[in-house]
C-alpha cells in the first residue's frame, strides 16, 4: 500500500501589516519529495507521526511535499496557487492509495478566505482516494472540509506537544478504514463563540474538562476520534471561531449527536473562558517585587507565534523607564543585526528597534556591548509547541546592556517555543530576575518549569489577548455575528 505524505501549514493574522510569501516559506520549511524526510521524519511533527504508522503497518510512505511558515500575515496567492498546483500534480503522478495531509486550519489567502478547504477541495479533485487530514487547535473549521476529507482530527493540547500523537492517530485510521473497506466520516458543529488565546489553555479548566469529554466520547462504539478546535481569533473571515469535530464509521446520527453533546458542553462554559491580565505598569511593578524568580512577562499584543512582527516596544519602554535590573529579551531586528556585526564582539553599538506598528510602541534606541554573534541555529530534542527539531532565527547578536540586562537580537521572526533560542547563544535564562516572552501560551512547553511566576501582561498589538476589548486593533468585518464574547447576549 502506497501512503502519500504532504503537509501545508501557516497561521494567518489578517490584521497585521505584511504579507507571508515563498520567502516566508523557504526560511521556514519548503520541500518536496525525500528532502521532506531529511527535515521532519525525526521532528515531534504529524508528520513523523504519519511515517511512524506508516513505516511500522509495512506500508510504503510517498513523500511529497511540505511548506511551513511562521506564523504572520496573509499568504500570498501567488504561493499559494504554486504549491496547490505542483502538490496536486505529484498526486495525480503517483497515484496513491491514501493521503495523510498536515494542513493547519487557519492559513488565510487574499483569495480564500479558509485556504485550508480550498487546497483540500484541489487534492479531492486531483485523486480520488481516501483522505485523513490533521489540523492545529487553532482552526478555523469551515463545515466544507468534512465534504473533501474522510477523518479530520486536531491536537488536543495547548500548547502543542501531541503532534506526533495526533499524526499517528490519523494514519492508524486511515490505514484501518483501507484495510477494512470502511466508510469513515466526520461531522462538524461551530457555536457561535471564539476563544480567547489565554482562555485556551488545555491543562486548565475549562478546556480540560472539554478535552477529557472529548475522550469520553471515544469510547462509545463507532466514534473514532472527537476533538475540541478552539479557532484562531486573529483572523478576520467567517469561519472563525471554535469548533467541534467527530469522526465516526458507523451510524452517522450517532456521530452528530457525540459532536453537539460536546459543542452544548462548550457552549455552557462559555463565560469561564476569560483569563485576568495585568496592565504594562502593574505587571513590571510586580515583576520587580516577586521573590520567585525567574518571573515570565509575556508580551501578549506581540505574539510572534500567533502573527505578530516580534518587535513591539511598549513592555520594554516601561522596563527601562523603572530601571529594571536583569531581564533579557528577544527582539526581531535585522538592521540591528548588521550593525551588531559591523561593530564587532566586544564593541560598544547604538541601534534602533522596533516601530513595525505603531501600535506596539514607538521605536527605541538601544546602547549596548556586542557580546554574542551567532548564526542563529539549534536543535530541539524534547517535543515543543509546533513540532520543530531543528530551528533557525537567522543571523543573531546579543547585546548587554546596562543593570546587567541582555537584548537577543534576531533577523528571522522567530516565536519562544524552545529555550534554545537562549541556551545555544550560551545564555543561562535561570540566573536571570525578568524573562520577556513575545508569547500567550505556547512558550510554556518550554519555560513553565524554568519559571518561578508569570504575568501575562496586557499589552496593545495585533495578538491582543482580548480581542473584545481591541476594537481598534481588530475592526471585525468578515466574521458571522452574532459571535460571543463580541456579542454577549448571543443565543445558540
Amino acid at each position: 500500500m502506497r501512503i502519500a505524505i504532504a503537509g501545508c501549514l501557516h497561521e494567518s493574522n489578517t490584521f497585521v501589516g505584511f504579507w507571508t510569501d515563498r520567502r516566508c516559506f523557504e526560511q521556514g520549511s519548503l520541500c518536496w519529495g525525500d528532502d521532506l524526510l531529511v527535515e521532519w521524519a525525526t521532528a515531534h511533527h504529524e508528520i513523523a507521526g504519519f511515517l511512524d504508522v506508516v513505516l511500522a503497518a509495512g506500508a510504503e510512505p510517498v513523500p511529497v511535499g511540505m511548506a511551513w511558515a511562521t506564523p504572520g500575515g496573509p499568504v500570498t496567492d501567488t504561493f499559494f496557487e504554486y504549491f496547490c498546483d505542483r502538490l496536486c500534480d505529484t498526486l495525480r503522478r503517483v497515484q496513491p492509495e491514501g493521503l495523510l495531509l498536515a494542513l493547519h486550519g487557519a492559513m488565510v489567502t487574499p483569495r480564500y478566505a479558509s485556504a485550508d478547504t480550498e487546497l483540500l477541495a484541489r487534492v479531492r479533485e486531483a485523486v480520488d482516494i481516501p483522505i485523513a487530514v490533521t489540523l492545529d487547535f487553532h482552526a478555523n473549521v469551515t463545515p466544507e472540509m468534512a465534504d473533501y476529507a474522510d477523518i479530520l482530527i486536531a491536537y488536543q493540547t495547548y500548547p502543542h506537544v501531541d503532534q506526533r500523537l495526533c499524526g499517528q492517530r490519523a494514519a492508524r485510521l486511515l490505514l484501518a478504514a483501507r484495510h477494512e473497506g470502511r466508510q469513515h466520516h466526520t461531522i462538524i458543529v461551530k457555536p457561535p463563540l471564539f476563544i480567547p488565546l489565554l482562555a485556551q489553555e488545555t491543562e486548565y479548566p475549562p478546556m480540560r474538562e472539554l478535552i477529557n469529554l472529548a475522550r469520553r466520547l471515544e469510547q462509545r462504539p463507532g466514534i473514532l476520534a472527537a476533538s475540541v478546535v478552539a479557532g484562531f481569533p486573529y483572523a478576520d473571515v467567517p469561519e472563525m471561531g471554535a469548533a467541534v469535530m467527530v469522526v465516526g464509521d458507523g451510524d452517522r446520527a450517532s456521530t452528530a449527536a457525540a459532536a453537539e453533546e460536546l459543542a452544548v458542553a462548550l457552549w455552557e462554559r462559555r463565560h469561564r473562558l476569560h483569563v485576568p491580565l495585568c496592565t504594562i505598569p502593574e505587571a513590571v511593578t510586580r515583576a520587580q517585587q516577586s521573590s520567585r524568580l525567574p518571573v515570565v512577562l509575556v508580551d501578549l499584543g506581540d505574539n510572534v507565534g500567533g502573527g505578530s512582527a516580534g518587535d513591539g516596544t511598549a513592555l520594554l519602554h516601561e522596563l527601562l523607564r523603572q530601571h529594571v535590573r536583569g531581564w533579557i529579551a528577544v527582539f526581531y531586528a535585522p538592521e540591528a543585526v548588521v550593525a551588531a556585526q559591523q561593530a564587532g564582539l566586544g564593541r560598544a553599538v547604538s541601534v534602533r528597534i522596533g516601530g513595525t506598528d505603531p501600535r506596539q510602541g514607538p521605536p527605541l534606541d538601544i546602547q549596548g556591548t556586542v557580546r554574542v554573534l551567532h548564526d542563529g541555529r539549534w536543535e530541539e530534542p524534547d517535543p515543543r509547541h509546533g513540532g520543530r527539531r531543528f530551528y533557525q532565527q537567522g543571523p543573531t547578536a546579543v547585546l548587554q546592556l546596562e543593570n546587567d540586562n541582555l537584548l537577543v537580537i534576531n533577523s528571522m521572526r522567530t516565536p519562544p517555543f524552545s529555550l534554545g533560542q537562549l541556551t545555544s547563544l550560551g545564555i543561562e535564562p535561570h540566573r536571570y530576575r525578568i524573562l520577556v516572552v513575545k508569547a500567550a501560551v505556547a512558550y510554556k512547553a518550554a519555560y513553565a518549569h524554568l519559571a518561578g511566576e508569570i504575568i501575562p501582561v496586557d499589552t496593545p498589538g495585533p495578538t491582543a489577548a482580548q480581542p473584545q476589548c481591541w476594537p481598534q486593533h481588530f475592526p471585525y468585518q468578515r466574521i458571522r455575528r452574532p459571535l460571543f464574547p463580541l456579542d454577549p447576549t448571543a443565543t445558540w
